[in-house]
């Protein structure tokens, strides 16, 4: 298996650490909003990760932190007029109620920064006491950036470099304009904890060392996160935690790509900003899934309604494959499982791992009429390969029926037009019958004729 490793930018042997085991820590939510398409991106990246590898017969301990203190969630907390604890706790739940609708797994540990203030505060006394930190007049603490000699190694950056280019926080009472905050003091009436610097809170940075070296070891085989982490805040989190430890923070690196929309970035500033519950009120759960799964996770992904229409069309294919079919117990293991587990050795490709299993739908729809003997067993690869990455957890009468949401029509005013239909078929009124065809295929309800009679499965229109 071969992991792209962002800090050394290329594709990289794994070995873990502990031969059969993977420790995995991925940045996760500040819990001050619900959670937006770069969130479900980079949730849905990490849950086949996580699934592959466990697949591969890996025994992952994955990590998701969630942030619950910050100037962004005491803001909100004062606009709101609530209480911080209840804004998080609120925020929290959707959060899990997002990622179950989209079928990603909990992680095995989901620490809270609140949770870890003790951590936080002993690795913040070790970086002052080995002079990478120093704390100022304002009863604050900071990060000596220019102590750290690798500092840029994750971003590839010179010092001097971001000084000239970067937009750096002006404060007097830093010793260099690069250093960083690890503890703020307290605002008058602001939440706050007890520490030797005075009461204040931890900085951002500090919360993801001190939480995932508290779950993983002060060495750990993968840190995940999104794109718009890699400066400063991955960077940081190496000079903090291999300054505190004197040993290696993580050995691969690994960023999902961004989500644009209609082609262009994501932003309030633009309307163009969609929560997970926005998308997921107009459209099927595993639609989205499927969109997000179809890039490969280090791509960026455009979001649109014409890449929704296709991702509807494709898991139609699939599901359509599975129609009719009692699936065995057993799959039919072979070359589909040997490429598919060649395109995921390959730095997670799930392009082509799904081109994997359209080739074995396709197989399957012929098997039906040629070898229906082998049908069975097909299905049951299908549904197996595919729910690694989580797709086809339906049945494929409720998926290609639709959500019920998503019908502009019930169940029994589309059987009842479909009973129309045949009549004007039967009286030879076939301009009728082929209307109401129309009518319907406009609505996205496409209609099957067979000997059988006539079924009908959902489309995007």
């Amino acid at each position: 298996m071969h992991i792209y490793n962002t800090l050394t930018r290329r594709k990289e042997p794994f070995k873990p650490l502990v031969d059969g085991k993977v420790s995995m820590y991925v940045c996760g939510m500040t819990v001050y909003d619900y959670c937006h398409l770069g969130h479900a991106r980079v949730m849905v990246a990490f849950d086949v990760i996580t699934r592959y590898l466990r697949h591969r017969g890996y025994d992952v301990t994955y990590v998701r932190n969630i942030t619950d203190i910050d100037d962004k969630i005491l803001k909100r907390a004062e606009e709101n007029g609530e209480a911080i604890s209840a804004l998080t706790e609120r925020m929290i739940a959707a959060m899990h109620e997002d990622e179950a609708r989209l079928n990603v797994l909990p992680p095995s540990q989901e620490p809270r920064a609140t949770g870890h203030i003790g951590d936080i505060i002993r690795m913040i006394e070790t970086l002052v006491e080995k002079g990478f930190a120093y704390a100022a007049e304002n009863g604050d603490v900071y990060y000596r950036v220019r102590k750290f000699a690798d500092y840029g190694k994750l971003n590839n950056r010179q010092l001097d470099d971001m000084r000239s280019g970067a937009r750096v926080e002006v404060d007097v009472h830093k010793e260099d304009p690069l250093d960083f905050v690890l503890w703020k003091a307290a605002k008058p009436g602001e939440a706050h904890w007890h520490s030797p610097w005075g009461d204040g809170r931890p900085g951002w940075h500090i919360e993801c060392s001190a939480m995932s070296t508290c779950c993983l070891g002060d060495t750990f085989d993968i840190h995940g996160g999104g794109p718009d982490l890699t400066f400063p805040h991955h960077e940081n989190e190496i000079a903090q935690s291999e300054a505190a430890t004197g040993k290696t923070y993580v050995n691969t690196w690994m960023h999902a790509g961004a989500v644009r929309v209609n082609q262009e970035k994501m932003s309030k500033s633009l309307g163009n900003f969609f929560t997970i519950r926005d998308v997921l009120a107009e459209h099927d759960p595993e639609v989205v899934r499927y969109l997000l799964v179809a890039s490969h996770y280090r791509s960026p992904i455009n979001y649109s309604v014409d890449s929704l229409v296709e991702a509807r069309k494709s898991l139609t294919r699939l599901y359509t494959a599975l129609e009719g079919v009692e699936v065995a117990s057993e799959g039919e293991q072979g070359a589909y499982a040997e490429r598919f587990t060649a395109s995921m050795d390959d730095d997670f490709n799930t392009p082509e791992a799904l081109a994997v299993l359209f080739d074995l739908a396709r197989d399957l729809n012929r098997a039906k009429s040629d070898q229906p003997e082998a049908a069975p067993r097909l299905a049951a690869e299908l549904q197996r390969l595919a729910g690694v990455l989580g797709l086809l957890q339906q049945t494929p009468q409720a998926f290609l029926k639709g959500a019920q949401h998503s019908m502009a029509l019930s169940e029994d005013e589309i059987e009842a037009r479909i009973a129309e239909r045949q009549a004007a078929k039967a009286n030879k009124n076939f301009a009728r019958a082929d209307a109401i065809r129309d009518e319907l295929a406009a609505l996205g309800i496409v209609l099957k004729d067979s000997r059988e009679g006539t079924t009908w499965v959902i489309e995007a229109p």
